[in-house]
């Protein structure tokens, strides 16, 4: 089965889910040759019980337009979350989450996905950016960032918006500079790589 690409950005008042909450999602479905196929965003509620941290939520206030964005007209989690693995399980491939990074954004998405619908199309698959831009640079993931990245690499990726759903198409545009750059290099082999479908159709 193919797979797709569910390039992911969220937006947070805390650290760990639970006692903090998503505020805005934004997720963008790539093919394997970069087209975007579909999307899904929404603005969330807080969490029952939860509470913003402290210091994000001082950063935030530093950031009235951002923070206006991403409060704006928010949905209940539960609904929209299911309306959101609907979303997911409607894409016909295999899933798998793209972040940039993709720690914090999966582990959010996850635990709201396991908590409001009992399980999660991505069965553990996140793929994160900096992780492959460290492994083409050569370089420590601290100096991954797109400070460290060639130009060509980011000429598709605008600044970030705090707009979720236009924050996950540039995570999906930077992934295939990746896989461009990627291409240039020359293959590596594996024992089984007859059996595997190549990543870019001709």
């Amino acid at each position: 089965m193919p797979e797709i690409y569910i390039c992911t950005s969220i937006e947070i008042d805390g650290p760990i889910p639970g006692p903090h909450s998503i505020r805005s999602l934004g997720s963008a479905a790539f093919d394997r040759q970069g087209e975007l196929l579909s999307s899904f965003s929404v603005n969330l509620r807080p969490l029952r019980k939860a509470r913003p941290h402290p210091e994000i939520l001082a950063r935030w206030k530093s950031m009235r337009e951002a923070w206006a964005v991403v409060t704006y007209e928010p949905e209940a989690p539960g609904p929209a979350m299911r309306e959101y693995r609907d979303w997911l399980q409607n894409l016909p491939a295999q899933k798998v989450f793209v972040g940039y990074p993709a720690a914090e954004p999966f582990m959010f998405v996850e635990w709201y996905l396991q908590h409001f619908t009992n399980g999660s199309p991505f069965r553990r698959a996140a793929l994160d950016l900096r992780s492959y831009a460290m492994a083409l640079l050569q370089r420590p993931y601290h100096h991954t960032n797109t400070r460290h990245m060639p130009e060509a690499w980011l000429k598709d990726h605008p600044p970030r918006t705090y707009v979720a759903l236009d924050d996950a198409i540039s995570v999906g545009r930077l992934l295939f500079s990746l896989r461009a750059a990627r291409a240039k290099l020359p293959p590596i082999q594996g024992p089984h790589d007859d059996r595997l479908p190549d990543l870019i159709d001709p």
